[in-house]
């Protein structure tokens, strides 16, 4: 560790990607305590390797009530979208407090974090799926953090524990390819209730996927001429790699949860907005989602 402690995180959201991230902080001699609204004192998971059926068994402390009453230094922010505020409600952050970002969308943390505080966002193209305690690693692939802050020391020991890690100064056009990604396979599959590939051998859903990609390059290269556009060709080339896979959005759709939507189609939405550019396919795909999601929640 080059005689840096590792930092103590606390959690919030010990789902699949949490769960996942935490295996790497724990591995890189971490400590992670879940800040969760539970009278459980620990909470027991397996993440199981898909390709090798290796399992490691996770026990991850839940923070006391006493714990949170004092200011948090770092944290990790991995809950679902719409629970951002709820799960940041349960804990004080320090004014000047490390939160590693990992979800999906944008701007979820946008004006809910101290003026002092030190964001790094992160992006994976890790695939993790399962139920409750089970987290089945389907795909450890390559995982990016960054932002305007510099490195931190402690980011390098971790980088030897966790396939794939690396660290850019440059993240945002990594966090467009993947919003992109998910604008167009999420509310699509969800709708449609078809796993990924079907963007690929049904021409209604080709040609959609096709207009919500457009849509979103014209809106990402207003905000940044720097961008390179071409955004279908990553789209398509991610469905062809998980074409029998169930998109989140699909699941959260099928099991009556809240999507993902606001921060994913409705970032570029407000996005748009701004910028006085309109963006039909989205705004038509989004609302079509509220309304369908509306519907199975009240069932």
């Amino acid at each position: 560790m080059n005689g840096i402690t590792p930092p103590h995180w606390h959690l919030l959201g010990a789902g699949h990607i949490g769960t996942w991230a935490a295996g790497h902080l724990l591995s890189a001699g971490h400590r992670v305590s879940v800040v969760r609204a539970t009278d459980a004192p620990i909470v027991n998971a397996r993440l199981i390797d898909a390709d090798s059926g290796d399992e490691t068994r996770l026990r991850l402390p839940v923070a006391s009530p006493a714990a949170l009453s004092a200011p948090l230094s770092h944290v990790v922010v991995a809950c679902k979208t719409p629970f951002t505020e709820t799960a940041l409600a349960r804990c004080l952050l320090a004014a000047d407090a490390t939160v590693i970002r990992l979800q999906n969308g944008v701007g979820t943390l946008d004006g809910r974090l101290p003026a002092g505080a030190c964001l790094i966002e992160a992006v994976t193209t890790a695939a993790v799926k399962g139920q409750r305690d089970r987290h089945e690693i389907v795909a450890d692939n390559e995982t990016w953090m960054g932002g305007p802050a510099a490195r931190p020391g402690w980011f390098a020991g971790l980088s030897e524990h966790w396939p794939g890690l690396q660290w850019t100064a440059h993240i945002r056009h990594r966090q467009w390819r993947k919003l992109v990604a998910n604008a167009v396979i999420n509310p699509l599959t969800a709708l449609h209730d078809v796993p990924n590939g079907a963007l690929l051998t049904e021409t209604p859903l080709a040609e959609h996927a096709a207009a919500l990609a457009a849509e979103a390059d014209r809106l990402l290269a207003r905000i940044d001429p720097t961008w390179p556009g071409d955004s279908l060709a990553g789209v398509q080339a991610i469905a062809r790699a998980t074409a029998d896979n169930t998109s989140s959005m699909r699941a959260d759709m099928a099991r009556g949860a809240a999507t993902e939507i606001e921060a994913i189609n409705g970032w570029l939405l407000r996005q748009a907005d701004t910028c006085g550019l309109a963006l039909p396919a989205h705004a038509a795909i989004a609302e079509a989602v509220r309304r369908q999601s509306g519907r199975i929640r009240q069932r």
